[in-house]
């Protein structure tokens, strides 16, 4: 037999893997593994945001709540703290290759990377770059994943890379069910995110 036909599958399956459950996810709990398929694929669509909302962080050494503006637009976010561990306002911006993390009072910082700014400059371990997911409800692509289904086939509890994510609310915005509530925990830290505005949007096909 060739292997041809059976490099092509492995292929096709590969590209669609987002759309679907991948060998990285272990999938638990009582929802629907196809409802879970559907909302996957639905809200993985979703290129484009904004949000609006509070956060809460609690360190080893300090913590503090404030603010939190995030817009995305495909590849390129910006994502807004103000408050949070008494550092004042930070404005981190980028797409890949292009990273540029703004504190108030302070500066302007570049990094290879948004995790390695954030801890650099406010020391703080936040996993940016799975965030870009987590935040709609979804585990990131990038390493293996733990889910727990709720009764409406959404998650409600992911564990991923030293982290466990409770998802405690969802909210539907023009016939897409987000978190609205979200509790991290891992790494020495504790993150809330309470999110009051979220406006999802579809930019690419």
């Amino acid at each position: 037999m060739s292997l041809r036909p059976f490099l092509l599958f492995a292929l096709i399956a590969l590209l669609s893997g987002c759309a679907g459950l991948t060998s990285r996810e272990a999938l638990e709990g009582q929802g629907d593994p196809d409802r879970w398929r559907a909302h996957k694929q639905q809200v993985g669509a979703l290129d484009a945001w904004q949000i609006n909302g509070k956060v809460g962080i609690r360190a080893p050494r300090d913590s503090g709540s404030g603010t939190l503006f995030w817009l995305q637009r495909q590849d390129y976010y910006d994502i807004r703290l103000s408050g949070p561990l008494g550092r004042g306002a930070a404005r981190l911006t980028g797409r890949p290759g292009a990273i540029l993390l703004e504190v108030a009072n302070q500066g302007r910082y570049q990094a290879a990377s948004p995790e390695a700014l954030l801890q650099q400059q406010l020391g703080l371990n936040l996993p940016v770059s799975h965030l870009l997911w987590w935040i709609r409800g979804l585990p990131s692509p990038d390493s293996k994943s733990r889910l727990t289904l709720d009764g409406d086939s959404r998650l409600a509890q992911l564990s991923q890379d030293g982290w466990r994510v409770d998802y405690l609310r969802y909210a539907e915005q023009n016939g897409y069910w987000l978190p609205e509530r979200i509790k991290l925990d891992g790494h020495d830290l504790q993150v809330t995110l309470v999110i009051k505005d979220w406006q999802p949007r579809q930019l690419g096909q």
